[in-house]
């Protein structure tokens, strides 16, 4: 059976999760990932994808009218499997749907990025009817979810909303082992041999807690800490140059190859995600968190989300925001060498029992069985 997965923007990071569907059941089904794509180009972390991917340039209403009925015909699959609760992937889905059966994949709240903008910027957003994914388009889809033929979700909030079968963002535990890399020998490619290291994965973005992610520099008690930020080259700020209070303490890397995840990771003694609270990330949950534990590291994050869920006793959590404390966890796992290893081994434990990439599949082949059965 062929399943077209089709993509919200195939240039944007959201393309990890429809690759990682994908993967999933390849080894079962003749899997073709498409969509539009704003950039005109495969998000660059994932640039050299193993499945069969068909992109298609796209600009703002009307000239996006144009684009429509091309991606329409080219979801020619026995299923579509839509990811995002977006216009551009499930609202075109429900145009391709005929006597095909649609799958919704919804891994972020859409309109909680919407709303967490001030009163003149709701204002904006709701009036921004040249967009394609705008706000005004993105809250029909809430109401259109009943066409679906079944629905997966990320977390527990998207489940309370939606409903579905929750499908976390799975990992191969066979390939990010621990035991495939050369700890000390990655840590002196990277510029970072003889350094304690700090390490935080993804986009900078403001929800993420990257402004906290430098503020607890200068209260972390532990020496020779440096800190390795890897999806950024440069400071996030706006800034020409990194201070100089920073600079020497802060190791800036862009964006990696999804193949060269493990190298960077095995670099790391410990891994940051300073998750914040907002209407953003309750709906959100990081999927750098599976890639360290599946890799056996330390990890320090927060208490959003479905984080303290996954993690269970396999981490070190602190209040989102609290720079205090998110340094204390830090100095922690430093001075607690043994324990902090024991820590990462017993979280890669919990994701090779909860979070391997073929708990992913068993759920998603039992849904694609249910709705085509439903046709």
């Amino acid at each position: 059976m062929k399943i077209s997965f089709l993509c919200f923007d195939i240039s944007d990071n959201s393309f990890a999760r429809a690759a990682l569907l994908a993967d999933a059941i390849s080894s079962e089904h003749e899997v073709e990932l498409i969509g539009p794509a704003k950039q005109n180009k495969i998000w660059e972390p994932l640039k050299d994808c193993s499945h069969p991917v068909r992109l298609f340039p796209w600009k703002r209403y009307p000239s996006f009218l144009n684009v429509i009925p091309k991606i329409v015909n080219a979801a020619n699959g026995n299923l579509i499997f839509a990811c995002k609760l977006r216009p551009t992937s499930f609202g075109i889905s429900l145009l391709a749907k005929r006597k095909t059966p649609v799958l919704l994949d919804i891994d972020d709240w859409e309109l909680g990025f919407f709303n967490q903008a001030n009163f003149w910027g709701k204002v904006g957003r709701s009036l921004n009817f040249s967009n394609p994914n705008g706000m005004p388009y993105t809250w029909l889809m809430e109401y259109l979810t009943g066409f679906a033929d079944g629905i997966t979700v990320s977390n527990r909030f998207l489940q309370n909303r939606f409903g579905g079968t929750l499908a976390p963002h799975c990992r191969d535990v066979s390939k990010l082992n621990p035991e495939k890399f050369d700890d000390l020998e990655n840590k002196k490619k990277l510029g970072l041999e003889g350094k304690k290291t700090l390490m935080f994965l993804g986009t900078p973005r403001a929800h993420k807690g990257i402004e906290d992610l430098f503020s607890l520099l200068d209260k972390i008690q532990t020496p020779n800490v440096q800190l390795a930020v890897i999806g950024t080259p440069n400071f996030p700020f706006g800034k020409t140059e990194t201070p100089n209070a920073l600079e020497e303490r802060v190791t800036f890397l862009p964006k990696i190859p999804f193949s060269e995840l493990g190298v960077y990771l095995s670099a790391a003694d410990a891994i940051i995600i300073p998750q914040r609270h907002s209407m953003a990330t309750v709906g959100q949950m990081p999927a750098k968190i599976y890639d360290a534990m599946a890799m056996a590291k330390p990890i320090v994050s927060t208490n959003v989300s479905d984080i303290p869920e996954t993690l269970g006793d396999c981490g070190y959590l602190v209040e989102p925001g609290n720079v205090e404390q998110l340094a204390q966890a830090v100095d922690v796992i430093f001075s607690n060498p043994e324990k902090s290893r024991e820590m990462g081994q017993k979280a890669r434990a919990r994701c090779k029992e909860f979070y391997d990439i073929k708990n992913l599949k068993n759920t998603l082949l039992s849904l694609i069985e249910k709705a085509t059965a439903k046709k």
